[in-house]
């Protein structure tokens, strides 16, 4: 006959079947996130899974022992489970600020915390618990800034907001590069249709926080944004997106003509000097005036602002010719609000977006961007020049 357990053995033999459990999942977990990381967000990398490690983790269920983790061989992959486990206090509210952050709606955070765990979470609660980021967006919007950066990226995206009705809105971000080139996303303001006066008040506020000399704003073409951006930055430089301006150029010239087109550009934008920048530019328009007037005086027009990243040193030219480094970042945070339909009011769109960039603040203290260092004491002499 074999006899019953005892509580305390029930209990630990629950508890070993839960901490087992519990193992297993995390385990699958990250395995999916090292899969995702290298198949979804970097398939053109030849970066490859690697051996695990093992390590223990407390979490509210006990210490789980052996815990094996997976590794990428470029050391870039990092797993999002271990940031709710941090603390044994407080687990379940950051893991919900952690699912809020990756995009789940506050109804989706409350059935997955059913399922999990038998309890129900309600959209208001999870709202409730999501909230205590508010008060540090407020911080860390009214943060004081360092008094200078090389180099400040503006660019905008518009999301569905709910006022009443739902429509698009801008989110306004600025992006700068300090005088060491590590990227810092100083601010971003949310709300109305994108123009000079939305930017000239959001500049208007970095300048108040303590940011007062700036090099280069890097940005694209939008009407008055190059008026709003020199009434702050009198003394600063003005680069206008060349990735931009050869994509729209590229959309009006006729599909036969598109490569040719393409080459004869590069050959403007890719010269040394500006004077050999130039020279370039008259072989182009001889070659295309007749057959695209428009788009050859568009860009006779713009060549200043087009080619002024030529008077950089070199090694910094590629990171500043173009706002891809902030259209990376926007596309991080479309990526965490896309499965939201639309957001319910700017509360919900600033918490998203500030767990959104506090992540990626984090990863780029720790980056600095390529050919910074080599510029960095020209970069020096330019602040003199300018600034005293």
């Amino acid at each position: 006959m074999v006899s019953s357990l005892n509580d305390s053995e029930f209990t630990n033999q629950l508890e070993n079947i839960l901490k087992s459990f519990v193992k297993e999942k995390l385990e699958l977990i990250m395995k999916e996130e090292l899969h995702n990381f290298l198949t979804v967000e970097h398939p053109e990398s030849s970066n490859s899974k690697n051996v695990y490690y093992q390590r223990s983790l407390d979490t509210r269920y006990g210490k789980i022992e052996a815990l094996s983790v997976p590794r990428d061989r470029q050391g870039e992959f990092h797993t999002q489970v271990f940031a709710p486990y941090q603390r044994r206090d407080g687990w379940l509210e950051e893991a919900i600020i952690k699912m809020y952050q990756s995009g789940m709606s506050t109804r989706e955070v409350g059935k997955f915390i059913e399922r999990i765990l038998g309890t129900g979470y309600s959209a208001t609660t999870i709202s409730n618990i999501t909230a205590v980021a508010l008060e540090d967006i407020r911080a860390w919007q009214q943060r004081p800034l360092a008094s200078r950066y090389s180099v400040l990226y503006l660019d905008g995206m518009y999301i569905k907001l709910r006022r009443d009705t739902v429509a698009s809105e801008v989110i306004y971000f600025a992006v700068g590069v300090n005088e060491e080139g590590y990227r810092e996303l100083l601010g971003f303001y949310v709300g109305g249709q994108e123009n000079a006066l939305g930017w000239q008040e959001m500049l208007q506020d970095l300048y108040q926080r303590g940011l007062k000399e700036v090099l280069l704003g890097v940005f694209d073409g939008l009407p008055g944004l190059e008026e709003a951006f020199k009434s702050i930055y009198p003394k600063a430089d003005v680069q206008r997106c060349v990735v931009h301006k050869v994509r729209n150029t590229l959309n009006r010239v006729r599909q036969t003509d598109r490569e040719s087109v393409a080459e004869d550009l590069k050959a403007v934008y890719r010269s040394f000097t500006r004077s050999q920048a130039e020279a370039q530019f008259d072989v182009f328009r001889e070659k295309w005036q007749a057959k695209y007037p428009r788009e050859v005086s568009s860009w006779e027009q713009d060549l200043p602002v087009l080619l002024t990243f030529l008077k950089y040193p070199s090694s910094i030219r590629s990171v500043i010719y173009t706002t891809n480094w902030i259209e990376r970042t926007i596309k991080e945070i479309r990526k965490r609000l896309r499965p939201m339909n639309s957001l319910p009011d700017v509360k919900a769109a600033e918490k998203i977006v500030y767990l959104t960039v506090q992540h990626l603040n984090d990863t780029w203290s720790e980056r600095k961007l390529r050919g910074f260092a080599s510029a960095y004491s020209a970069l020096q002499e330019m602040f003199t020049e300018r600034y005293g």
